[in-house]
């Protein structure tokens, strides 16, 4: 699989990286989760994607209330291949009733990043990024500082962000370097076209975006008929993209990414992610998998080349 290097780092990722915010499953009210989810399935799904050559691991803390990454470190203890990079996040810590908030003190993302370390059974993390920024740009300086001091004290190799601005990752930079912002990209969410991506290829910052697919909207395997089957402990059962008018939309650009995957043997989901990495600005995607066959169907979006004139064809019903 096609490599890129990342950022400022020394590390050179596959073109998609295997997102794990599905598998830590429901936890108390956690409102984030994407229903039940068979643990046993998730780890094969990580092996996998190992196996077809992955070679990242996207978590956070607060997916599944930390049970993702203690899934991750499983996954990771009993696979005898190449060990990934592991890349988690910090900034959504939560109370004994499971309600999260947006906190990102020093004290805070300390005890976060010695947390994820316990539960991931790591020295150092590989990429340590900051999950959400707070409208206190104090605090978003005074944990942005922190994350410094924990790469200079080895317990983060490099260090990046998610969901920042511009305006933020300016006063970010002038703290230390950003190995790489993490946004949410696809069809049907294009925000950071006009301005961050721009900025974070003229700055250098390497993206890893998350939801390609549109949280499973754009893989042509979501119907009405399955969306109005959603558990509730699935966050999408009650998210107005999944409701009209936005779903009639959704679907009617997955009729044309399909029309283009079957030339080249491809479902509408991996035309979804083949058209996020067409970017020059975006260096991977992050794709969820919650079993094996998942992760071999999406993982096949890294060897499609879309043309110019495919891309156009994307681009008219948008």
């Amino acid at each position: 699989m096609l490599k890129r290097r990342l950022g400022n780092s020394d590390m050179d990722i596959t073109l998609i990286g295997f997102g794990s915010w599905a598998i830590g499953g429901p936890a108390l009210n956690w409102p984030a989760a994407w229903g039940p989810q068979d643990e046993d399935e998730a780890v094969a799904a990580i092996h996998r994607a190992l196996d077809l050559g992955i070679n990242w691991i996207d978590t956070a803390a607060v997916y599944g209330l930390g049970h993702s990454e203690e899934l991750v470190a499983r996954a990771l203890a009993g696979y005898s291949g190449e060990r990934p990079y592991v890349f988690t996040k910090c900034g959504l810590p939560w109370d004994a009733q499971g309600n999260a908030e947006r906190r990102i003190t020093a004290q805070s993302v300390r005890e976060e990043c010695e947390a994820s370390l316990r539960r991931l059974q790591v020295e150092t993390i590989d990429l340590y990024q900051i999950h959400w920024p707070v409208d206190d740009m104090r605090e978003n300086e005074a944990g942005w500082r922190t994350m410094s001091e924990l790469q200079r004290e080895g317990k983060a190799r490099w260090i990046g962000l998610s969901n920042w601005n511009v305006e933020q990752m300016r006063v970010a930079q002038q703290i230390a370097p950003i190995t790489s912002l993490q946004p949410p990209y696809s069809l049907l969410q294009r925000k950071i076209e006009p301005e961050i991506l721009p900025f974070c290829q003229r700055e250098g910052i390497g993206v890893i975006v998350y939801s390609p697919m549109a949280s499973g909207l754009l893989t042509g395997k979501m119907t009405r008929e399955r969306i109005a089957q959603l558990p509730e402990s699935d966050w999408r059962s009650t998210d107005k993209r999944f409701q009209d008018p936005q779903l009639t939309h959704a679907l009617r650009i997955v009729d044309q990414l399909r029309t283009i995957g079957e030339r080249h043997g491809h479902t509408p989901g991996e035309v979804a992610v083949a058209w996020v990495l067409a970017n020059p600005a975006v260096t991977a995607a992050i794709v969820g998998g919650r079993s094996p066959q998942q992760v071999e169907e999406t993982s096949r979006a890294a060897s499609l080349r879309l043309t110019l004139a495919e891309l156009d064809e994307i681009r008219s019903v948008l």
